[in-house]
């Protein structure tokens, strides 16, 4: 009896562990679950969660598999350093299924102990409804210029069906939409998807919602990606300083490239630990501008973005995020 008592505990004290390994490396996951919604058959659609290595150890993912070939999954990154950022990126297939689809996706890590996290994924592929491309992508777009690109979207089944509105929260996107075609329950639109020239800087994944006359799931989403590319760059992008020790100094240097000569005419930071040296007053395509971190008595984690102006005027800056670990 004492025998068998004795296996339960062990056996208790095994599934216990397991559970802190898993909630050890779902900790580094915000979220778990995404819903692709209702998508045109053709269409483009991905989405990345986010995985953050907010402890010591380096991170090791040795694999990722789905439970439904509806989803392709892929690893930006497999080793993650500590602080530093991978992404698990779920590919949705709508050219080989249709219907509601969901799938579970396991994340393996086998470094810095073993640990499986699952993810869902879920959405309903339309086959009235085709996109083509499956997705606006615009592309690498210098800062100002803007960017179009027509998409053609074709529908196959009754005769009264209609586009009644575009919408996006995204205020730098502007559509045109003209129909092309009404026989025979077939309708067919050309959309003409613009990117204004005021917008930022930046990654761009959005989404364009098209609203419909359906009686139910009259929300089709289109995926709109691109990348606006400031005419100034700064890089590292992310300036990170490492663990410092309170009142223990760090310097490092940011290197800052113009697509045409420039001067910088400021370097800013609201926290007052970070230095500047003064660039030179000449106008050049590439500076160096040297940096200098004193950490301060606070203890922990900072994240401060530094600031770079140029006399090119307004949408010729940069900026970087500066993170350091302040630690006794």
């Amino acid at each position: 009896m004492r025998r068998i008592v004795a296996l339960v505990m062990l056996w208790g004290l095994a599934i216990g562990a397991e559970a802190a390994a898993q909630d050890w490396a779902k900790k580094m996951f915000e979220i778990y679950n995404h819903d692709f919604g209702i998508v045109a058959r053709g269409s483009k659609q991905e989405y990345s969660f986010v995985v953050t290595n907010i402890y010591k150890e380096d991170v090791h993912i040795s694999g990722v598999r789905s439970t439904c070939g509806c989803t392709t999954p892929r690893v930006t990154k497999d080793r993650i350093k500590t602080h530093e950022q991978s992404e698990v990126i779920i590919a949705y297939n709508t050219r080989s299924f249709l219907g509601a689809k969901s799938a579970t996706v396991t994340v393996t890590i086998d470094e810095p102990f073993y640990a499986e996290v699952q993810l869902t994924v879920n959405g309903y592929i339309r086959s009235d409804v085709v996109f083509n491309p499956g997705a606006v992508e615009f592309g690498s777009v210098d800062n100002g210029q803007g960017a179009s690109q027509k998409v053609s979207v074709s529908y196959a089944g009754r005769d009264d069906w209609e586009i009644t509105d575009v919408r996006s929260a995204n205020e730098h996107f502007e559509v045109e939409l003209q129909e092309t075609l009404r026989s025979g329950g077939r309708v067919n639109y050309d959309m003409l998807v613009r990117l204004k020239p005021d917008a930022p800087p930046g990654y761009i994944h959005d989404q364009l919602l098209i609203v419909t006359n359906d009686s139910g799931g009259s929300n089709v989403s289109l995926p709109v990606e691109g990348q606006v590319v400031s005419a100034i760059t700064v890089s590292p992008a992310s300036l990170f300083l490492g663990v410092v020790k309170p009142g223990e100094s760090v310097k490092k240097r940011l290197v800052v490239r113009g697509s045409k000569p420039f001067r910088i005419v400021s370097v800013k930071c609201d926290d007052k630990s970070f230095t500047f040296e003064t660039p030179e007053a000449e106008s050049k395509s590439l500076h160096f501008v040297p940096v200098e971190f004193k950490a301060n008595e606070q203890t922990g984690q900072i994240e401060s973005k530094i600031e770079i102006e140029t006399d090119l005027g307004q949408g010729f800056s940069a900026q970087c995020m500066a993170n350091a670990t302040i630690k006794r």
